[in-house]
């Protein structure tokens, strides 16, 4: 959308600047996402009395009356009329009345191609080649906020990829609602293996990474083609959610744990030093302590590298929302300590094995004191600026781990 206004000859200030025009892509994944958007509504008109606010998005395309009760709210769009919002603004400048245009996302059946837009950092560039979800987790709002699996055409990935190149950026993630049902709703026979086999090839990107990936799709055919690309990075964040099958079975999660674990298994015996992450939420509807207990003994044995934990917010429109046995706020608070207290013990145990090994990192920032960046795993680096006497940044180096501070390594170019 940024682009948009850009290439339509607006200028893009920060959001701490005055601006004329505000436009707010709003959250709805959980209460306090929607509390937050229209905090942030509330805040731009403060900046700016006379500026026109609009709503886009997710919250917007699902809570239409409730953001309609907020005056300072000027134009609410859904998340179809995105890639039309240069217009719509514009509309709304010349008729000057309040508006509101949703269109039901549920029916929308073609993905909507922003085409070679995309606004990217110097190092790395995000890419979407999917939208919606068809996965109808008892806790999710997402597939009504986004509807149904609409892939992007490969040619328009292939293109936007190759545009990158050419600006010099070495890193692409590909991330999508659910990247892993790529592919589901074209005729064809093409899944996400497919696309990144074609965007392998393409010369001066460097590194591939994944976006958060459905355990189901790590099955050996997939695994056996993708270990053949050499650009994949080795880090794989999978989206885990519980590590205790009851609790699966209410998240209407479509896999076991022990399922889970032959996906970590087959990563493992194909791919070096790979780091693997997941997603946890705690204090699902119904979580009793011998399941959470379950979870974290699961947890522990699996050894993620990092984990990101989740307290479980209770969602309107969700089936779990209505679910008995809701749990309270300070168990919530407790489990969420206890399993952030496990991810940050392995990080820093599968860090410190690092010290005196040598790792190549993309170098993606300098924040005056250090270089700062990532190997293909996914693990921050940073190098002394005194110790070198060339610009890092967009640059791949081998580096020599010296030292760790707090979760980060320092290293050393030798």
């Amino acid at each position: 959308m940024e682009q948009k206004f850009i290439n339509s000859g607006y200028k893009i200030v920060s959001f701490d600047n005055i601006a004329d025009i505000y436009i707010i892509n709003t959250c709805t994944v959980t209460n306090m996402s929607d509390r937050k958007s229209r905090q942030m509504l509330r805040r731009a008109k403060q900046l700016n009395p006379t500026a026109l606010i609009v709503a886009v998005g997710c919250y917007a395309q699902v809570g239409k009356k409730e953001l309609e009760q907020i005056p300072e709210i000027d134009l609410i769009l859904g998340n179809n009329e995105k890639i039309d919002i240069v217009k719509y603004v514009e509309e709304y400048i010349q008729n000057n009345s309040r508006k509101t245009d949703i269109t039901d996302v549920m029916k929308q059946i073609n993905f909507l191609d922003f085409g070679t837009v995309t606004h990217s950092e110097k190092t790395r560039a995000v890419i979407k080649i999917q939208d919606g979800c068809d996965r109808f987790c008892s806790y999710c709002i997402i597939p009504y906020a986004r509807g149904r699996v609409r892939s992007r055409e490969p040619q328009s990935i292939v293109e936007e990829v190759k545009s990158i190149a050419k600006k010099g950026i070495k890193e692409i993630v590909i991330t999508g609602i659910h990247i892993a049902s790529y592919g589901k709703d074209f005729k064809d026979d093409i899944g996400l293996i497919d696309i990144l086999e074609e965007l392998n090839k393409i010369d001066r990107i460097e590194r591939i990474r994944l976006g958060s990936l459905e355990p189901s799709i790590i099955t050996e055919q997939f695994v056996g083609r993708l270990k053949k690309l050499d650009k994949i990075c080795n880090h794989f964040h999978l989206s885990l959610q519980s590590a205790c099958n009851e609790t699966l079975k209410r998240m209407n999660r479509k896999y076991t744990i022990e399922e889970f674990k032959n996906c970590v298994n087959l990563l493992r015996e194909n791919y070096e030093e790979v780091a693997l992450t997941a997603d946890v939420i705690v204090g699902f509807p119904g979580e009793t302590e011998e399941e959470f207990k379950i979870t974290y003994e699961n947890l522990k044995q699996i050894d993620f590298y990092k984990m990101h934990i989740f307290k479980y917010s209770k969602r309107k429109g969700t089936k779990a929302a209505e679910m008995p046995n809701q749990i309270s706020g300070e168990i919530h608070e407790e489990r969420s300590k206890i399993l952030l207290k496990l991810s940050n013990e392995n990080q820093t145990e599968i860090n410190k094995k690092y010290i005196g090994k040598y790792v190549n990192v993309l170098f993606e920032e300098d924040d005056g004191k250090y270089f700062k960046g990532h190997t293909t795993n996914y693990i921050m680096v940073k190098i002394p600026k005194e110790e070198v006497k060339e610009n890092l940044e967009n640059v791949i180096k081998k580096a020599k781990i010296v030292n760790m501070e707090n979760e980060d390594l320092i290293g050393t170019i030798e």
